[in-house]
């Protein structure tokens, strides 16, 4: 029996923002396994038409009704004025999302997450949106708990991203999630795209670009991939920039908005991760081989960062496999 493909409707508000519509129509909508689509996505709207920031206009496919079989709904960035400027939903847009239904998951890019918000979904959860609304959010939805120093929230059923880019990260998070780290790297590969941005990672980094002429710190971190099972000190690092560990520091955190030691720890489990929902090795060998050294020590990272120990992640990811591969139904959500 072939798995009912999972679907997707992407929610295209008036005035919808130009830059975050198509996301999930390009992450998902190419996501593949033995060469069969692993999600319908479709784009659909309450009117036939929508405007785009961009400066044009849409005529949408769907209407409606896309929202009643969807088994996640997501909503992009827009400029919609009664949602983001004062918090309520427009009458036609609440009625629409009350034909979502109860299983589904629910998604937002960008200020997409003015919509959920509005909707009520949100409150007492934790969520971001682009840190430039931050202040606008927090005055228009005081129950929500936001963070917006964050590229994107999994609350499991409810799943928020920070502005713009950071939309690809949450849509290739999800493909990992349904469907492990291969299909989303292809994904990601296809795309020309970061294959993963830690979720956790700051949104706003004063001077992401580096001066060349000063010399920057992407040599040393394309050193630290490659070592990742030997101990890596700062020292280290700098040394490859012929740097002193002082100024080093100082640009790694201009370039990437963390601490060396911070960023290498993010690698070293986003490694680890890879090898759990990929390999069989034992727990003590994934550990060696990320460099986080020894089982209890990868016991106690994920358990900080993800809340499960490694054999529980690596069941999770048995089990998703296990339901695509055979043929138990639709994707949980």
């Amino acid at each position: 029996m072939t798995n009912p493909v999972h679907r997707v409707a992407v929610l295209a508000l008036d005035e919808v923002v130009g830059f975050d519509l198509p996301m999930a129509s390009q992450i998902l909508g190419e996501a593949r396994r033995d060469g069969e689509p692993l999600y319908d996505v479709r784009v659909c709207g309450v009117e036939p038409t929508v405007r785009v920031t961009s400066g044009y206009r849409l005529q949408l496919d769907h209407g409606p009704e896309a929202l009643a079989e969807a088994d996640t709904v997501i909503v992009p960035g827009t400029r919609c004025v009664p949602v983001r400027r004062d918090g309520v939903l427009p009458p036609a847009v609440a009625e629409a999302l009350a034909l979502v239904p109860e299983h589904a998951r629910w998604m937002s890019i960008c200020t997409g997450a003015f919509v959920l918000a509005a909707a009520g979904r949100l409150d007492g959860r934790r969520a971001t949106t682009h840190w430039a609304r931050a202040a606008d959010f927090r005055r228009l939805f005081p129950a929500v708990e936001l963070d917006e120093d964050v590229l994107f929230v999994d609350e499991g059923d409810l799943l928020t991203s920070a502005g713009l880019a950071a939309g690809i990260d949450l849509c290739l998070h999800v493909l990992r999630r349904d469907h492990g780290s291969d299909v989303a790297n292809a994904v990601a590969r296809y795309s020309v795209v970061a294959p993963w941005r830690d979720g956790g990672q700051a949104q706003f980094i004063a001077a992401p670009v580096p001066d060349d002429r000063a010399g920057g710190t992407a040599t040393a971190r394309a050193w630290a991939l490659e070592h990742l099972a030997e101990p890596v000190a700062v020292a280290d690092l700098a040394a490859v920039c012929t740097m002193s560990v002082r100024t080093f520091t100082r640009r790694f955190r201009a370039e990437t908005g963390r601490s060396p030691a911070a960023w290498l720890l993010a690698q070293r489990l986003a490694h680890a991760r890879h090898l759990l929902e990929t390999t069989t090795l034992p727990v003590d060998r994934v550990a060696t081989a990320a460099g986080l050294g020894s089982a209890s020590s990868l016991r106690a990272h994920l358990g900080a960062t993800l809340g499960v120990s490694p054999l529980a992640y690596r069941r999770r990811w048995a089990s998703s496999s296990a339901a695509v591969d055979g043929g138990a139904g639709a994707h949980a959500v």
